[in-house]
């Protein structure tokens, strides 16, 4: 999949004039568009839902485009319950799926009205103790070693998240007992899969979950999730999933696994975050150093505080020099952030353009888990986020930190 950019570097050059170097930007445009493509994929489903998980990307003005598309929000904390809410999101367009979770945060789940998604099957006396049962509730399932997990999340069996199959036969019955309603059903196995197979897979899981519940338990799911997961192509050499494809196989499953065994209609559900946004965010940011010894460095003004994907994970993004996209790659360079840890790159043994001290580098794909990713260590401060525009403006929505906003904790008053 060609890399290709939305902007200019004279656009990027005007751009740093008012707002420097290390930013994030996102394209408007091509995210709703993104948005439009995924809920067509799904228009066959009655009342289908993509709730945006929030953790990709927890800036309240990308919330409010999304919400303006017909997304709700997947929020797992307390701050971004508060963003969705800020963002005009409430009630059943919120869907809180958190772990280990605190009760102000099931509080709050409840005051919004907000959909309550349980990691465990304690948590149902947890709820009851410290606050009450909702009239509609979900649980999260954990298929164990009936399903394999990828390199992100790693075998179910291994995760923390979510009910056995065990717990989940039980689970439903005892809140059904308590008086609760209306129920759903949730499942999350897998992460930055572009392996269309895997999702329908994991859907025909849960169909046939639903089947068993309903036939063995006498329960009524009202409504699955089938979480997120849903990949990006990082490298230029892979392509995206085809959302139209998996809507209608997806579409193929539920006719045979639920209309066709005559269950009642199921709510189709989804909480996609990183192909959402992902794509159609760039971190910008300018060459200020090279080093030359047993390697080639470019020393760049953003760090793996700015994006942490590459130092953690060894995740690739694709690099574009600006202005030379059109010259061969024919010097090997380690990108590199200024952190006093040697994990501080961006890329390794990079095949790019000469590169020298003052031009623009974007790196791709940086849309989602990227800044929400950012961290302060060295005293490093978080970049800007800004909006392009569909007219070619740009808004500021998110300011730089500054270095009263890094010691605001401190009551230096006290040394």
């Amino acid at each position: 999949m060609q890399k290709v950019l939305p902007f200019t570097k004279e656009k990027i050059i005007e751009i740093a004039q008012e707002y420097p170097t290390p930013f994030y930007l996102y394209d408007e445009a091509a995210i709703r568009q993104n948005a439009r493509r995924l809920l067509s994929a799904f228009a066959w489903a009655d009342s289908f839902k993509e709730y945006f998980a929030v953790k990709a990307a927890p800036n309240p003005y990308l919330l409010k485009m999304l919400h303006e598309e017909g997304f709700g929000a997947d929020c797992s904390s307390l701050p971004e319950l508060l963003l969705a809410q800020k963002a005009g999101i409430i009630g059943e367009d919120i869907m809180l799926t958190s772990n280990n979770t605190p009760v102000e945060e099931f509080a709050k789940a409840l005051e919004l009205g907000a959909i309550i998604n349980l990691d465990d099957i304690s948590h149902i006396d947890f709820l009851e103790t410290h606050l009450h049962l909702p009239k509609t509730i979900s649980f999260r399932y954990n298929p164990g070693s009936l399903r394999e997990g990828n390199a992100i999340i790693g075998k179910p069996e291994e995760a923390k998240y979510g009910l056995t199959k065990e717990q989940i036969m039980t689970a439903y019955p005892i809140v059904k007992a308590k008086g609760c309603e209306t129920f759903g059903l949730h499942t999350m196995i897998a992460s930055n899969e572009l392996n269309l197979d895997y999702f329908v897979e994991t859907a025909e899981m849960i169909f046939e979950l639903v089947g068993q519940l309903h036939d063995e338990m006498g329960i009524t799911i009202s409504f699955v999730n089938f979480g997120g997961g849903i990949g990006i192509p990082y490298r230029p050499e892979q392509e995206p999933v085809d959302l139209a494809l998996l809507g209608q196989r997806i579409k193929v499953s539920y006719e045979r696994l639920i209309l066709g065994k005559h269950l009642p209609p199921l709510k189709i559900c989804l909480e996609c975050g990183r192909m959402i946004t992902g794509p159609y965010g760039y971190l910008v940011t300018k060459a200020i150093h090279y080093k030359n010894i047993y390697k080639n460095y470019i020393g760049v003004d953003a760090s793996m505080a700015n994006l942490m994907r590459p130092g953690m994970y060894g995740a690739y993004h694709h690099i574009t020099v600006l202005g030379k996209e059109h010259l061969p790659c024919d010097k090997t360079y380690d990108v590199v952030g200024s952190l006093c840890e040697n994990c501080d790159k961006f890329a390794i043994d990079r095949q790019l353009p000469a590169i020298e001290t003052g031009d623009y580098l974007v790196i791709h794909d940086t849309g989602a888990h990227g800044h929400a990713m950012g961290f302060n260590y060295n005293g490093k401060l978080r970049s800007a986020e800004l909006l392009l525009k569909p007219d070619g403006s740009v808004a500021l929505i998110r300011r730089a930190e500054t270095i009263d906003d890094l010691f605001a904790t401190l009551d230096f008053n006290n040394l």
